[in-house]
Parts: structure tokens; sequence; C-alpha cells
């Protein structure tokens, strides 16, 4: 074989590795930012389920001190 075909084909193999790797360091770093953020929605849709909770408890406050104030 020709030194120019070996040196071709070394190119390509280095070339077709280093495309691999970057797409899948790609990939894994996608799937990573992917992950974090289904963290944050989750993290969001947990206090989203809270807040009618304390609305309703800062209510019962509001009403309680309603009720003290026309004791006075």
């Amino acid at each position: 074989m020709n030194a120019e075909i070996i040196i071709a084909l070394i190119s390509l193999i280095g070339t077709l590795g280093g495309s691999l790797g970057g797409i899948l360091v790609s990939s894994k770093m996608t799937n990573y930012r992917l992950q974090q953020l289904e963290n944050r929605v989750a993290e969001h849709n947990n206090f989203a389920k809270r807040m009618p909770v304390i609305e309703e408890q800062i209510k019962v406050i509001n009403h309680r001190l309603e009720d003290l104030e026309h004791e006075n």
C-alpha cells in the first residue's frame, strides 16, 4: 500500500474517533443538564402543591387574629 493511503486511513480513524468521542461527551452533558432541570421542576411542583395549604393556614390565622382583636 502507498504511504498516502495508510496516512489517509489513520487520519480517517482519528477523525471518526474524535467525532464519536465528542458526540458521547456532548450527550452525557445534555443528559446531566436535563436531569438537573427535572430536579428543579420537581422541586417547584412540590412548592406549588404546598402553597394552597399555606394559604389556607394564613386564612385561619387571620380569622383568629380578627377574633382576638374583636374580643379586646
